[in-house]
């Protein structure tokens, strides 16, 4: 088997994160995009001694229990992965995956340690938050406003019918879109760097109704050919407010705001943002507590699925009366809000400013009054924290624990530690620095934050256990 070569056979697993896994001349063959008993025609894009990942052709023959997707744009788009599955085996597919990745690494594990996938209360309509990007479905065709088209960087689907947003969000990309053709100004190229508008950033919360929305363009008011145009941002700041006061909305848009971004990078990033009309957060409600959400604040996607994770982190916990906490990598301080109440005193750590203000912000208005966040990195900041735990929290970027900052994590010698994870390769990778240093892992499971997709989250339980040498308990 070599690069270039063509592949057919039976995909007879899939591997985290939704690789379909095919056997081929003995070896195994990662597919991306393929299901177990899916049929497949491949070719080899990459084959070397540790690995072979190949390139989905052509579905030769469905997989027993594939249905019709209730997305008209899938699998074009690239927004989902399994919405040809039903949701129970989507679930149970994915929760298989985290199982099979992690019990390799795992020492001295109890039985039953892992615990299956708790699945998210809504299938369909569950994101709060959704960023929709401008372009065009194919070169120099009309413009478009919505997601990537599956394998490309530039084509963009118009998902006037997505399946992972409500109606209202529906209702507010289709009329942000007409309202930008109307203008007559271009979208931003990402190949030419010209091009005015970029983004459409929409947060909802499930239990307010509240809206936010955020146009993001550059300062680019010319024609692709550098023509200048009579329109002017303020114009469109205006005839965006029109449009979306006038829509009939199941909930309430409670802030417009215009977002100026003349980076070249692709990403949603604010060098200048403009209030329009109403606040500049909505406030959502997890678990009793109320938080204010701002259009760039960390904040989980799916607002009932994450009271699901949180539920399962609380419990994982246990106790915290008269207990000291720190949260790292805090975010906008959710998970260290819902334990404060019964907590001696809490401390999150979190680099991003915005949201160790806002956590301040949520902390006050919930009376929370023994919350305490630090803005900076958790590498640096736990260097100069006094207190001395009982517990930490660890919910880390996609990236995991900084390995310079493992040590010093540990250096704490709490008893417990339940650690979050977004990522679980990346999460299988830290278990082993927390299981050299005596931590074994009790409980895991995962929870469903993101149906119709690869993605899922993790939650572990870690217990440190005493050291013995030589018949004698050494604690440390």
């Amino acid at each position: 088997m070599k690069k270039g070569d063509i592949l057919e056979g039976t995909i007879m697993r899939c591997d985290y994160p939704g690789r379909g896994i095919l056997i081929a001349d003995g070896a195994e063959v990662s597919v991306k995009g393929a299901v177990p008993g899916q049929k497949v025609r491949v070719r080899v894009k990459k084959k070397n001694s540790s690995r072979c990942e190949a390139m989905l052709l052509e579905l030769l023959e469905h997989a027993d229990g594939e249905t019709e997707s209730d997305c008209p744009h899938f699998p074009e788009c690239g927004g989902c992965q399994f919405r040809m599955l039903p949701y129970e085996e989507q679930a149970q597919m994915k929760s298989e995956q985290i199982r099979r990745l992690l019990e390799d690494a795992l020492t001295d594990a109890p039985e039953g340690w892992y615990e299956g996938i708790r699945q998210s209360p809504d299938v369909t309509g569950y994101r709060n938050k959704m960023e929709f990007t401008f372009g065009d479905e194919y070169k120099d065709g009309p413009m478009s406003l919505g997601l990537h088209k599956k394998g490309s960087f530039y084509d963009i689907v118009n998902v006037s019918d997505c399946q992972i947003v409500d109606e209202d969000i529906r209702r507010i990309r289709g009329v942000v879109l007409e309202m930008a053709r109307e203008s007559g100004l271009p979208f931003f190229h990402r190949l030419t760097h010209i091009g005015y508008f970029r983004h459409l950033l929409v947060r909802k919360a499930k239990a307010t109704g509240q809206i936010l929305v955020d146009l993001v363009t550059t300062t680019q008011t010319t024609a692709v050919d550098g023509t200048h145009l009579a329109v002017t941002s303020e114009m469109i700041e205006q005839r965006l407010t029109e449009v979306l006061n006038a829509l009939e909305l199941d909930g309430k848009i409670t802030g417009i705001l215009h977002t100026l971004n003349d980076s070249v990078a692709d990403t949603i990033q604010s060098d200048e943002t403009r209030l329009l009309s109403g606040a500049g957060q909505i406030e959502e409600e997890l678990l009793g507590l109320r938080f204010q959400i701002t259009p760039f604040s960390f904040f989980q996607t799916n607002s009932r699925g994450a009271e699901v994770l949180y539920e399962a982190a609380r419990d994982y916990i246990g106790e915290t009366k008269d207990k000291v906490i720190f949260d790292l990598y805090s975010g906008t301080g959710t998970i260290a809000q819902i334990l404060a109440p019964v907590a001696r005193h809490v401390t999150g750590v979190e680099i991003v400013e915005e949201a160790v203000e806002a956590a301040r912000r949520n902390a006050g208005q919930n009376g929370l009054e023994n919350c305490d966040f630090i803005c900076g990195d958790v590498l640096k900041v736990v260097d100069d924290l006094k207190e001395k735990p009982d517990l930490i929290v660890l919910d880390p970027p996609r990236e995991g624990i900084h390995p310079k900052a493992m040590p010093k994590i540990l250096r704490f010698g709490v008893d417990t530690i339940v650690y979050i994870s977004c990522k679980a390769t990346s999460l299988k990778n830290d278990l082993a620095a927390l299981q050299a240093a005596g931590y074994r892992v009790k409980r895991v499971c995962t929870v469903d934050l993101f149906p119709g997709t690869v993605h899922v989250e993790t939650c572990v339980l870690l217990v440190r256990e005493p050291v013995k040498d030589d018949d004698k308990e050494i604690i440390g």
